[in-house]
Formats: C-alpha cells, structure tokens, sequence
C-alpha cells in the first residue's frame, strides 16, 4: 500500500552512500572493462617516492615492534612521535594548503603497507589520523573555520586526533548510539548540547589523543538548531580539556603496543563543535558511510597486504633455509600448496588494494569496493599468515625478537574485528548494500512500492523479468563467445575475461531471481546474501588481479601468480554459486538458476598442483618475481639486529651454496677453499635463522637470543 516503508531511513542513507563504479557493471551482467581499465594508473609521484625511500625508511630502522612490546608504556619511543609529528606522517592526505602531504590515496596506501610491514602498532599510530581519526571528516565536511583552525595543527602533529564510535552496546550496529546530544539553553541562555552519558571503547589513541571526535544520537526537543526534535547521528570534535571529560583508561587489543582505550563523561559542547557547524546536524551517519568508504579502501587493506607480503618474504626465505631428511622443507609437495596461497594472495590482495585506491584517486567514494577490499583482504591475510605459521611450525610459536611472524599472527583479529566487523560485512554490507546499491532497477522499484506507484512497478518489474531470460540465455553461452567489451588484453588472458563476462551474466540472473521471488524477505536472508556477495566479490578481485597484469605491462613472471589469483577467485565465485542454488529458499528458483548457471556442471577452476609447484617456486627462490611480488614493504639490511634480514641473508647465502654443491657433484669434484668457505658462511647463516629465543627460568630475562652469533 503507499506509504509502505520497505527500507528504513540509515537503510536508504547506507544504500545511497558513495559512488557506483566498475563493480556496478558486474552486478547487471556486462561488465564495464574499458571503465576499468580508464581509471588512471595512479603512479607515485617523485615526491611520494621519496617520501617512502627517505622518511617511511628512517622511520622504520627506528622501530623495535618487540622491543615495544615488552616495554612498561607498550608504545613507540618518543623520539619515533616526534618523528614523524616533524616529517608530516600525520597529515599524508591533508592538502598542502593546510600545511599536508597533500599525498593521492595510493601514496596514503604504500605508506601504510610499508609501515605495516615493520610493525602493526606503528601503522596505526600513522594509519588513525589520515582516516576517520577525524582529521578526514574535517577536511570534507568541517566549516572554513573548522579547516582553518584544525587542519593544520593535525598536519603538524599538534593534535593528535582520535575517533569514537563504538559502544558497549553500539558496535557494528552504529545506529544504535546510546551516547545522547540534548540541545539546550545554559543559565545564561547560550545554546549547548548536553552529553551526560557518554561512553566509547575500543577507541585507537584516545589515551594519547588531545582532539576528540564523537559520534552521538542529536535530540533538539525546542527544535533550536531548526532540524527538527530528533535530528538523528551528529558528529563532533571535542578538545579533551572539555570540563567533564574522562579520557585515557587503556585497553590492549591482542597486546599490540599501541594505545587504545575509553572516552566516558557528562560533557557540554557547542553546536559550534559540529562537524561542519549546526547545518550539519542529524547528517553524522552519511558522513561516517562516505568517510569509512575512503578509509576502507585504504587502512586495513593496507595493513592486510603488508602481512601477506611479509608472509611471502619470511615464509619463501624459511622453506630455502629450513631442512629436514637433507632436503629444504621447500622442496617438499606437501608444502607447495601453503607456499603457493601465501604467494598467490599476496598477488591478489595487492591487485585489490592498489585498484581501490586508484578509484578514490580518480574521485570516486567506493563504498562496495572498499568493503570487499576490507572483508577479503584481512581474511586472505588470515589464511596467509596461518599457512606461514604452519611452515615456521616451531619457530613460529616461540615468542621473541627471533620470531619476524609473531606480532603478525597477534594482530590477524584486530584486522578482522575493526571497521566493520567481517561476518557483518559479509552477510549485509556487499551483496545486501552493494547489490541494492549497484542494481540498475532496485532503488526505483523500492521508491515506487512505497508511493504505491504500481504502474512502474510492473513496468520495472517486467524488465527485470527480461532481463533475467536474456541473462539466462547469456549465462548458458560458452564463455569462448563471451567476448563483449575485453578490448586489447594480453591474449594468454583473453579466456578469463570471457569467464568473467559470462559468470557476471549469471550473477545478474541470481540476483534478479533473489530480488523477484524473495522481495522485502531478502534484506533478512543473511546466508543467501553473503553468497550473493562472495560471487561479486570474486569477480571484483578477478578483474581487479586481471587489470593489474595489463598495467605492470604484462611481465612473463608473473603470469602464474596471476593464473592463480584468477582461478581462485573464479573456483571462489562458483562455489558460492553452488552453495547459493542449493541452499535457495526456493528450491523450483534454485534448480531453474543452476539449469541456466551450471548446464554441464561446475567446471573445476581450483589451481593445480603443477601451477602451484611453479607459484611456491616464485617465493622459495630468489629472483626478479618474488622482489616485484614484496615490492613496498620494508626490507632491512642488518643482519646484527633484524631477524628478517638474517632470514634473507640465509637465503641468499644457503640456495647460492646448494647451487655450488650439486654443480660440484654434478662435476665430481670437491669444493676449492673459496666455495668450501661459502657452504660454511651458509651453514652459520642457517643456523641462527632456525634458533630460536630461550629465556632464563623468570621468563623475562634473556638466556639466549635467536640474533646472537652461534
């Protein structure tokens, strides 16, 4: 009936946040490969390399994340803060004309990874204040005078900024904010807003943090500010000198040295301190979505592709070094298939991460790719950084500076938990935000329903309908055929870009089907639409993976890591068919999509052995492919104090030596003093690689360090 609310107001705001891009085309069946491929390339420019060769170096021989870690204030030193407060770590994306970087979202992404790739704790003291932290807020949304005032100092590291959103009772659910803003007129008749319960947690930097910005649920009974009596979530700074304030209770995410803590107090705050003034009132939830949309694609897929990458460079160096039964444990099959994931997601995540953030460079808000890139990138993360523990195997559960994946594998669940927490992500925001949001017909069709506008109901409705058979009938075309719109690609690729073609036709029929026979039930059906989302989401990191090989200029290198990335993501999207068609609600629309879907049966697209013998191979063998697949993070070079460069020196030094050996061998011949001498260098270097940390009965004092000269 009209009026009928299908949606409600935070749903419609949520669907109708950010921008709609290259993912939009894989959700109505064609997708859009020349867009792809017109997003600018993003180079860095001279300044932003420097920036990551000069500061982001220096800054990172400067951090001992164990150190840290085991320190009474479990933080960086503050000769580090004063660092980076002087080299402008804090205002990377702050526009020049404040006193910033002025750096693109690519550059913000490479700084992260780097930092990342030496410790957590410091990337997110670097990663807070270019996000949400509300330095961002301020820049897009903030009044001139906020800018003017703010910005700045942020740049400068006079303030350091913090964020808080999440509740005790509020987390993933953000609308559901108990921390109440009453507007008011004091005793002297000034108007104010009232903040008498507020508490967050889990909030990064609070107890460190002398700028404040407070989410919080605005009522304005008397309608002063003239938005109404409930203008709904507002955003605010608040200084944390503000009389009521009770900020700096620690909290300790999974022991990671950064600080992290509470913000409670019954505070007054003027509606001044509105992000963007009182006209911005009630308008917080949009620009939190909009925001988070930048920060998504950024942050954590940042941090998530500098653990893989680590992986790939730690874990590769290990198998070359480690032996059992005379052999390096790399040499083994029953090895290959982690090596090859830990190498394969590397690629995949990094494809991901770095077409993300070209898209917020190129002025798009991507809020869908973000939260794939989100989602996917700490769980590819998660399975890398767990198949590098099962290589390390003893070595990588001993704690201690000898251990380079130790702080790493602690940090795996903050990734998954923050911004978003991953089965939320998962089961409402992709599919259930991305497909309403991507879908050509689904906004006008909701707008119709609810103003009873029946006529362009049916109207849009018969078009899905065929829309549907033709998609059908796409789907059910060999993909040898499904060549519309690839363009001038490498040939070898030609044959995955037709899959992808014909898997998003077959992705436009299972979201039509979903949307006609379940209706207004679908937004509750979480499984169907999680499985909706995995498919788009495979596709989205194909393409992306794809588009990556075409822009580094199609190196024979890599081609197998690509060949992995694409058939994961393609075996990815057809498994989540699978489970979609027969887990259907109903079961005739069920078998009806898998007649049209998988006319001859799923076709097997998960990498096989021989690809993935050649893909371990890229990381258990020095060579140009494992530098281009490691590229960005950080790869130090003493070997006196860093265990990853005395995993690298080992490396080098024992597959040069194996070499020398079996040459040897081969001729029948001993080895001259010079190559006897360099088997041994290589057997002292491989021995402290598999030492590993004692301590003395206290646990606390050293006995003996893996670093230490055997």
């Amino acid at each position: 009936m009209a009026g009928r609310r299908l949606v409600s107001e935070t749903e419609r705001i949520a669907i109708e946040s950010g921008t709609v891009g290259f993912e939009g085309s894989l959700v109505n069946g064609a997708p859009d490969w020349k867009a792809l491929a017109a997003i600018p390339d993003g180079k860095l420019t001279d300044e932003e390399q420097a920036f990551l060769d000069g500061p982001c170096e220096e800054f990172c021989k400067m951090i001992d994340d164990w150190k840290m870690s085991q320190s009474a204030e479990k933080d960086m030193p503050q000769e580090a803060w004063d660092f980076i407060k002087k080299e402008g770590f804090l205002g990377l994306v702050i526009s020049k004309d404040y006193g910033g970087k002025g750096f693109s979202a690519l550059a913000h992404s490479a700084v992260v990874m780097k930092l990342a790739s030496r410790s957590f704790a410091a990337a997110i003291n670097v990663m807070v204040p270019n996000s949400l932290g509300p330095g961002e807020l301020i820049a897009h949304y903030g009044t001139q005078g906020q800018k003017d005032k703010y910005l700045p100092r942020l740049a400068r590291g006079e303030e350091i900024p913090c964020f808080g959103l999440t509740e005790p009772e509020a987390g993933s659910d953000a609308t559901s904010l108990k921390t109440r803003g009453i507007v008011k007129r004091d005793e002297k008749g000034e108007t104010v807003i009232h903040i008498p319960n507020l508490e967050k947690r889990y909030i990064t930097l609070a107890p460190v943090a002398n700028l404040l910005g407070i989410a919080f649920d605005l009522e304005d009974p008397e309608n002063i500010l003239s938005k109404g009596q409930k203008p709904g979530i507002t955003l605010a700074l608040v200084p944390r000198n503000t009389a009521g304030l009770e900020v700096g209770n620690r909290l300790r995410p999974m022991d990671i040295p950064f600080n992290n803590g509470t913000i409670r107090g019954d505070i007054k705050i003027s509606p001044q301190s509105i992000i963007g003034g009182p006209e911005r009132a009630g308008q917080g939830w949009k620009m939190l979505l909009e925001a988070l949309s930048i920060g998504r694609s950024i942050s954590l897929p940042s941090v998530s592709v500098a653990a893989a990458k680590t992986a790939s460079y730690v874990t590769g160096a290990y198998a070359g070094v480690r032996q059992q039964f005379g052999l390096p444990v790399g040499k083994f099959e029953g090895l290959e298939e982690p090596l090859a994931r830990i190498a394969g997601l590397s690629y995949l995540s990094d494809a991901v991460r770095i077409t993300t953030a070209r898209m917020v460079d190129a002025g798009q808000l991507p809020t869908i790719p973000s939260a794939i890139a989100k989602y996917h990138l700490t769980e590819n993360m998660r399975k890398a950084v767990n198949d590098s523990m099962d290589v390390l195997a003893g070595k990588g559960v001993i704690s201690g500076p000898g251990n380079p994946m130790n702080r790493v594998y602690q940090g795996i669940p903050i990734g998954i938990t923050v911004e978003g927490a991953n089965i939320m992500t998962r089961n409402l925001m992709i599919f259930g935000q991305g497909g309403m949001r991507s879908h050509k017909h689904m906004i006008h069709l909701l707008e119709a329903m609810e103003n009873g506008q029946y006529a362009k109901v049916g109207l849009r409705g018969l078009k899905m309908v065929g829309e549907s058979a033709m998609a059908a009938v796409q789907s059910l075309l060999p993909a040898a055929i499904q060549g519309g719109g690839i363009g001038d690609v490498d040939p070898q690729n030609k044959k995955y870009f037709r899959h992808v073609n014909r898997l998003s036709a077959a992705f436009q029929l299972a979201v039509n089907v979903s949307y006609i026979s379940q209706r207004e039930k679908l937004k509750f059906k979480e499984r169907l639409s999680a499985r909706l989302g995995d498919v788009m989401s495979n596709l989205y990191m194909a393409s992306c993976a794809l588009q990556k090989f075409e822009n580094d200029g199609r190196p024979d290198g890599d081609r197998d890591l690509l060949e992995w990335s694409v058939q994961h993501c393609l075996d990815g999207a057809e498994e989540a068919f699978d489970q979609m068609m027969a887990n259907f609600p109903s079961k005739i629309a069920g078998d009806f999509m898998r007649a049209a879907i998988f006319p001859f049966g799923r076709r097997n697209w998960k990498p096989g052995d021989a690809l993935e013998h050649r893909v371990a191979q890229v990381i258990s063998n020095p060579g140009e492919a494992r530098e281009r697949l490691t590229a960005g993070i950080f790869k130090p070079k003493d070997t006196d104090n860093d265990v990853i460069a005395v995993f690298n020196d080992a490396f080098v030094k024992c597959t040069a030596a194996g070499q020398l050996e079996r040459a040897a061998r081969k001729e029948k011949r001993d080895l001259n003093p010079a190559e006897a001498q360099m088997v041994k260098d290589a057997e002292a270097a491989r021995r402290r690689v598999v030492a590993v940390d004692e301590f003395a009965a206290d646990a606390a004092t050293p006995y003996r360090m893996a670093l230490d000269t055997i």
